[in-house]
């Protein structure tokens, strides 16, 4: 392997959760936390949150994944959960409310653990 593909490879796959002005929540998936917020808050990130009555964004949660795949299925079971249990399960990872008044984003480190995270979903 050449060491791009190396330095690849050795990237965190991140899902991260959103706190739009409008009070709604975005969850995404990105390899770079810090460029994706700034690219939400420009309004050239998802469609949801180009819209200016959701910006500027607060990132509150993340998870740093040891693959692409497994980030991306903690995205997709956060955003097939009812507001109520994204609220839950967020409380349960140390995000407190309002999210408006959370200081830092959390950032947790997850590996392998997906498939019992997505059963507690």
């Amino acid at each position: 392997m050449s060491k791009t593909s190396d330095n690849k490879d050795n990237k965190a796959s991140y899902f991260y959760v959103l706190h739009c002005r409008d009070g709604t929540l975005y969850g995404g998936y990105t390899t770079d936390l810090t460029r994706r917020l700034n690219e939400h808050n420009e309004g050239i990130g998802a469609k949801y949150t180009r819209p200016q009555k959701r910006r500027p964004l607060k990132m509150i949660y993340a998870e740093a994944h040891g693959s692409r795949s497994e980030a991306t299925k903690a995205e997709a079971a956060f955003k097939k959960l009812a507001r109520r249990q994204k609220d839950q399960y967020l409380a349960s990872n140390g995000v407190s409310r309002p999210y408006k008044e959370q200081k830092q984003c959390i950032v947790k480190e997850v590996r392998q653990l997906h498939e019992n995270q997505s059963e507690k979903l």
